[in-house]
């Protein structure tokens, strides 16, 4: 059984840094690009950052690019996104996404962790 579990979210202040982590088991994950999508009150889920997890090659979102950071660690099979300069725009419960083919859309994800809540206040 295949799970993504995150961990790290929180509340933080403007201009803050929150450090996310996405483990993740039951299956080999070679081939496959692991992601970070966020959903906030109202509004779609949207992709955050991506990562193949055989190459290290990593993707982001416009909105995030400069102030995020995703990396995996192969032998911990684990997923991080290292997010600075965090703006209360970025509140949004973040989830963790395994899919089989690079994709920015939600419906194309194969595996989902259940989400952890950020807030960044003003």
């Amino acid at each position: 059984q295949v799970q993504l579990v995150e961990s790290g979210g929180g509340l933080v202040q403007a201009g803050g840094s929150l450090r996310l982590s996405c483990a993740a088991s039951g299956r080999t994950f070679s081939g496959y690009f692991m992601g970070w999508f966020r959903q906030a009150p109202g509004k779609e889920r949207e992709f955050v950052s991506s990562i193949g997890w055989n190459t290290g090659t990593t993707y982001y979102a416009d909105s995030v690019k400069g102030r995020f950071t995703i990396s995996r660690d192969k032998a911990k099979n684990t997923v991080t996104l290292q997010m600075n300069s965090l703006k209360p725009e970025d509140t949004a419960v973040y989830y963790c996404a395994a899919a089989r083919y690079y994709s920015r859309n939600a419906n194309s994800q194969d595996y989902w962790g259940q989400g952890t809540q950020v807030t960044v206040s003003s």
